[in-house]
């Protein structure tokens, strides 16, 4: 990869900067207890998470066996989403190496946001819960733009809001949900191994790069910056 042209670094949230599945897990299991569901263990929801509410909330009622009722899942999605307001950033906790790694980043000069399929109401007050909004320039949420990833959509919007190319762009991600939009989009990608990989190693997937942390990737890109 040409790391002397990236001049903006897009990441991806939930499984790549934040561990946050214990709050997901917790706000649909609240959910689910409401309409008599059993609880789901944190490692199967970790697998649900990646493509916004709407799939997490599917996979949930589809793992249990209660799929297929429209009228159900819009009354679980709406439980989900007031738990979810009520315990967001409450567990989550940043990855190892990821503020030494912004932090790096950005006194490179590189400008920061975040893309996520997470909705900007949880979004962002989950940033500033967890003391890291003052790393980004820019939130692109799930309702940012008319498609979430695995659509370019995000990335795009990114560029335009800096005034800049796709192509100078690194999108760091943790899925194949943030390869496939970088893909989309003309965009470079690098993967976290540690994060919410829905079930599919990182290491089969169409990518730039594997990097263990983002203090990894700010050392691998700093000497092409000097």
């Amino acid at each position: 990869m040409a790391a002397a042209a990236v001049r903006a670094v897009l990441l991806d949230l939930d499984g790549t900067l934040l561990h946050t599945a214990p709050d997901l897990a917790e706000a649909a299991n609240r959910a689910l207890a409401e309409f008599g569901l059993p609880a789901i263990g944190l490692p199967v929801i970790e697998r649900f998470v990646g493509k916004g509410i709407d799939t997490l909330v599917r996979r949930c009622l589809a793992h249990l066996g209660s799929d297929g009722d429209e009228a159900r899942f819009s009354a679980v999605r709406a439980a989900y989403v007031r738990h979810y307001a009520a315990v967001n950033g409450t567990h989550a906790r940043p990855y190892p190496g990821v503020l030494e790694g912004l932090a790096a980043m950005r006194a490179m000069g590189l400008a920061l946001g975040v893309c996520t399929n997470k909705l900007a109401a949880f979004s962002e007050p989950l940033l500033a819960r967890c003391n890291m909004a003052h790393y980004f320039s820019l939130v692109v949420s799930g309702d940012t733009t008319p498609r979430k990833k695995p659509h370019a959509d995000m990335l795009v919007h990114a560029a335009n809001h800096w005034g800049t190319t796709v192509s100078s762009m690194l999108m760091i991600g943790d899925s194949g949900n943030d390869s496939a939009a970088a893909r989309a989009a003309g965009c470079r990608v690098w993967l976290v191994p540690y994060g919410y990989n829905e079930g599919e190693p990182v290491h089969g997937l169409d990518c730039d790069g594997i990097v263990s942390s983002l203090e990894e990737a700010a050392a691998r890109l700093r000497p092409a910056l000097r």
